[in-house]
């Protein structure tokens, strides 16, 4: 049941892209991005946690969809960092696009270390290190997989993440 109410989701996404629910739709979409990763063993210890960089609605949306749920054992928890130097460990991070991502990705990463999903929206991010990058063509809310990247962290994407609708595969 939960698979199908995603494909709908996805297939309403041209609706979300044009109406003013853009940050709803990357929020229902990153909370659901972590079911199709395959997660290092030392990830699945203590909190599952989701921080956010410099993207308060997105905040906002992500708290509302995952109050009171869990990631297998693990409670999941929503952080919102103002700046690079207050990222803690997280098992993804996200980076609005205030977060500079294409300037700041080395910090980042080194900050953030192994078995971290990164996911961005800005233009060129996979290329500097982003795993996920949001981007709108022609009105339409879609997103970027680069495997590449998230292989050399440790991060493994399922084959189902792959063929979603909406995804554009590097």
């Amino acid at each position: 049941m939960k698979k199908i109410v995603f494909i709908l989701f996805l297939m309403l996404m041209p609706l979300c892209a044009q109406a003013q629910n853009v940050q709803k739709a990357k929020a229902m979409l990153t909370f659901n991005f972590i079911r199709y990763i395959g997660w290092a063993e030392e990830v699945r210890q203590g909190d599952f946690v989701i921080g956010v960089l410099k993207e308060h609605e997105l905040v906002s949306w992500l708290t509302k969809l995952s109050t009171g749920k869990k990631f297998g054992y693990q409670d999941i928890v929503i952080k919102e960092f103002k700046s690079i130097d207050d990222v803690e460990d997280c098992q993804v991070i996200f980076v609005g696009s205030g977060g500079n991502f294409n300037k700041n990705s080395e910090k980042l990463m080194s900050v953030v270390g192994k078995n971290t999903l990164i996911i961005t929206e800005v233009d060129g991010a996979t290329s500097k290190g982003s795993m996920i990058n949001f981007v709108v063509r022609d009105d339409i809310l879609k997103f970027e997989l680069h495997s590449k990247n998230a292989s050399i962290s440790g991060v493994q994407f399922s084959a189902k993440l792959g063929t979603m609708t909406g995804a554009i595969n590097l």
